[in-house]
């Protein structure tokens, strides 16, 4: 059986929301809803989504500043930007800052579904986000929320585990720092903010890893720079 492409839905307005997603729903795809920028945000980073459909103009977190976190946790993942007629410079900006397509309100439901359809189709041939990958003696698996040993064992992971772990995955053999962390993670401006939350949540990984924490070989500490990932083995 064809699994079904998840399409997440990030608009406030209800009625158009509902509208989009019983549009979607009819054509075969399995759906999710935001009403806010700060909730999409958190949905896209940590659910297993084939596609955003973004309104820019949103409560708690504008849509651009949810597409440029969206865009460097997780670069390949493609999004369409939902946007007001006569809001070009806000277009111009979504693309340049990595947007797939954009739609004008109001819209025809057949011009989204057909604009859906050609970036899902697109999307195949883009570099692939990663759902899960080998570490040393197992797999973690994000789209599962879990590390699974080669002895059997299982370990399961928070929803800021997924989401440090994702952004890890994404820039392997790169030292990050723990501001970057803050901001692209937490999302959370780093200036005058205790940083110690970040250690904690990395020796909790090292633990769930496997990682020696005398010496370890995953998740390496970069003295006074921060942390560099190297998952060694690559995918399953």
């Amino acid at each position: 059986m064809t699994k079904r492409q998840r399409i997440l839905v990030i608009e406030d307005d209800a009625a158009i929301r509902q509208g989009l997603v019983d549009a979607l729903e009819v054509e075969g795809y399995e759906v999710l809803e935001a009403a806010d920028g700060d909730s999409g945000l958190e949905q896209a980073l940590a659910d297993a989504v084939d596609l955003v459909l973004l309104d820019l103009m949103l409560p708690r977190r504008g849509g651009l500043e949810v597409l440029r976190e969206v865009r460097t946790v997780r670069p390949v993942l493609p999004i369409i930007i939902l946007t007001a007629l006569g809001t070009e410079d806000d277009r111009v900006e979504g693309l340049q800052d990595g947007a797939d397509d954009y739609v004008v309100k109001p819209f025809h439901v057949r011009e989204l579904l057909a604009r859906v359809e050609a970036v899902l189709r697109r999307s195949p041939s883009r570099p692939v986000d990663i759902p899960r990958f080998r570490i040393p003696g197992g797999v973690a698996d994000l789209e599962r929320n879990e590390i699974r040993f080669d002895d059997g064992r299982t370990t399961a992971l928070s929803d800021r585990e997924i989401r440090l772990l994702r952004y890890l995955a994404c820039n392997p053999r790169r030292i990050i720092s723990r501001d970057e962390m803050l901001l692209h993670v937490w999302q959370l401006r780093p200036e005058g903010i205790e940083t110690r939350t970040i250690d904690m949540h990395v020796a909790r990984l090292r633990q769930k890893l496997g990682d020696d924490p005398a010496g370890p070989g995953i998740l390496k500490t970069v003295r006074g720079k921060g942390y560099l990932f190297d998952p060694g083995e690559g995918p399953p």
